[in-house]
């Protein structure tokens, strides 16, 4: 018999979202559905090969819905999916505790 591939909950929802770029995304995408070109800019910092891959990773888990529209150039156009939206929801008390916290955390690792 296989082994689970989780642990617990808290470890499947860590592995869908984790790294420093996947929750940004889900939350620029949580306003509108937005074109490649403007996740690009409003996801500061983020490379166009990692943006991509991120893209892709969350398409392939259900998060993120990617839409081809058929025309030159050819636009494509990335949402949220329910699985996604319900994602954001989870996420937003750990945002809102992040907020709260931020001035105690730059402090605690500017020390280091």
């Amino acid at each position: 018999m296989d082994e689970p591939l989780y642990s617990c909950g808290l470890d499947a929802a860590v592995d869908v979202v984790g790294g420093k770029w996947k929750a940004l995304i889900l939350w620029v995408l949580d306003v509108e559905p937005r074109r490649f070109g403007a996740l690009r800019r409003e996801v500061e910092g983020i490379s166009e090969k990692v943006l991509i891959q991120q893209l892709r990773d969350l398409e392939r888990d259900g998060l993120v819905h990617r839409e081809v529209h058929e025309q030159v150039p050819p636009k494509v156009v990335y949402s949220l999916t329910d699985l996604g939206e319900s994602l954001n929801a989870a996420l937003e008390p750990l945002g809102d505790w992040g907020e709260q916290h931020m001035t105690h955390i730059t402090a605690t690792r500017a020390r280091t």
